[in-house]
């Protein structure tokens, strides 16, 4: 195996940098190295998305990647998504109202995958929804209520913005 190196990057805008094996899934060095349990690994083979993570704005399944793979990256864990220390971002706070966060396993990937969607596609139909948390299971079976959750988004979106 290779020696431990270090490697810098961002995590939620603050700079990082650890030691690490380069093929260390980057899902352990969030959760172990950092404390960033809010990221949950449900099955380590990327086919859950409980793991989920934006790198450079891109949706990734952390578990799958390798820590040597994010040098000079900026990562968004679920810890990130917040607009400030006392403000949930619409996702969150819909997710809460409708009961979209059942278990909780699925709900940091979940949430990712919104935000992302929503950052795309401020009024995704019904179907543009599914296809957008498709890459996510949820093993209460949940998903009408998580579904439910990103239209309210949507309309708590448009709410701030009409308030601006």
């Amino acid at each position: 195996m290779p020696d431990r190196v270090q490697i810098k990057f961002s995590v939620n805008g603050e700079a990082k940098s650890v030691v690490a094996y380069p093929m260390e899934r980057l899902l352990d060095v969030l959760r172990d190295q950092l404390g960033l349990t809010g990221t949950k690994e449900g099955c380590g083979e990327g086919e859950c998305g409980a793991c989920t993570v934006l790198i450079d704005g891109q949706i990734v399944n952390s578990c799958l990647v390798p820590v040597g793979q994010v040098a000079n990256t900026q990562i968004t864990t679920i810890e990130g998504i917040a607009i400030g220390a006392n403000q949930l971002h619409a996702v969150q706070r819909a997710f809460i109202e409708c009961g979209g966060a059942q278990c909780g396993i699925c709900t940091p990937g979940m949430v990712i995958a919104a935000v992302s969607l929503l950052e795309q596609n401020a009024q995704p139909s019904e179907a543009e929804i599914r296809n957008g948390l498709s890459g996510n299971l949820c093993r209460c079976t949940g998903y009408m209520k998580i579904f439910e959750s990103v239209v309210r988004a949507c309309q708590l979106a448009e709410q701030a913005k009409s308030q601006k």
